[in-house]
């Protein structure tokens, strides 16, 4: 079994090997005077004891850190943070220390008898010492908490700069554009109605997905305008070899997500599986009232020849929700039929970029 100790920052611990030896030195040199550095058996007795000692002192002051640290984690809260650890700290250092000074005492430690005036000028030292520390601990937690979120903000940028490549693949594929206008052909010779009809959704597609923006989300409402234009040109492709359904309700419309999610997990299902018209892909898009939508499709998997990764736009789109900090997009591949559940993001407040 793995043994974790309790670590404020990344750096405790390098912290800890830097501040024992030159504290073991002060500390002993209040204990014993002038006597520590007169035998060498005395100083590196001495010396080795304190450094084990302060070094259990030290990871018990770490798991106090760190339960503070969860009692008050917001910004807000740092005076009362980090009053409550200074207070425990100086609680913890007068126990450290009246047992080190006793406990020579007791074993008659090279003859040593407790020393009041040494046990309170140690005192004041580590006490000054754990001061100083749990700024320079939250002085480096502050900065690796900046650092961290300056990561994740260059990961953000550039998940969703892939998520709009991913989303243009379809349309920059010359494959989807030369059906697209095969369709339209065909349709202006056999009625030009439904031709323009059918140009009037390819340009509202073709104006979502290529709009040049830096929006991060878009309303439900918006996303599915773009889904029922979007099925209108697979429609025309493909005929009644493709169904899509959708039944969400009005409260969730008003919600967000990521733009182009939908199109993510639509054209990753007509990709991956065969369509006929004695046997359609059927796509359901609901909602179902716990702030998510549920999209699933049956499963008619073909044979692909390629080597492309088809399931790189939902891989793309499950990062991009734990950039957003948000619920994990849970995927099931059912005996027939593959479950998605897209959780809903409220207002632009709840993501941390």
């Amino acid at each position: 079994m793995k043994i974790e100790l309790p670590h404020y920052t990344t750096k405790d611990y390098i912290i800890m090997v830097w501040v024992m030896i030159p504290f073991g030195i002060i500390i002993n040199s209040f204990i014993f005077g002038k006597m520590y550095y007169s035998q060498w058996g005395l100083f590196l007795a001495a010396t080795l004891i304190t450094c084990v000692a302060a070094c259990v002192d030290f990871t018990l002051c770490g798991a106090v850190a760190v339960a503070m640290k969860n009692r008050f984690p917001e910004d807000r809260q740092i005076v009362k943070r980090l009053a409550s650890m200074i207070a425990i700290f100086l609680i913890i250092s007068g126990l450290f220390l009246y047992f080190m000074f006793s406990g020579y005492e007791l074993i008659h430690f090279y003859g040593y008898t407790f020393n009041r005036s040494g046990f309170i000028w140690a005192y004041i030292s580590m006490g000054t010492l754990n001061i100083f520390l749990s700024f320079l601990h939250e002085g480096v937690a502050r900065f690796e908490r900046w650092k961290a979120n300056l990561l994740e903000t260059e990961q953000l940028k550039k998940a969703v700069k892939q998520s709009q490549l991913l989303g243009l693949r379809s349309q920059v594929n010359p494959h989807f554009l030369f059906n697209c206008l095969n369709s339209l052909s065909s349709l202006i010779n056999e009625s030009p109605a439904e031709a323009e009809r059918f140009l009037d959704e390819m340009s509202k597609v073709y104006r979502y997905m290529l709009r040049n923006d830096d929006d991060l989300l878009v309303s439900v409402e918006k996303e599915l305008q773009f889904i029922n234009s979007y099925y209108s040109l697979l429609k025309a492709r493909y005929g009644e070899s493709i169904c899509v359904n959708i039944s969400v309700n009005d409260d969730d419309r008003h919600a967000l997500l990521p733009p182009l999610s939908l199109q993510t997990i639509i054209e990753n299902a007509f990709t991956q599986n065969t369509m006929q018209k004695a046997a359609p892909l059927k796509i359901q898009i609901r909602s179902n009232n716990k702030g998510a939508l549920v999209i699933s499709n049956n499963l008619q998997p073909k044979v692909v020849s390629d080597d492309s990764d088809h399931e790189a736009g939902l891989d793309n789109l499950v990062s991009k929700y734990k950039l957003l900090n948000q619920r994990e997009v849970i995927i099931r591949d059912l005996k027939n039929e593959r479950v998605i559940q897209l959780p809903l993001i409220k207002s632009e407040n709840e993501i941390t970029i």
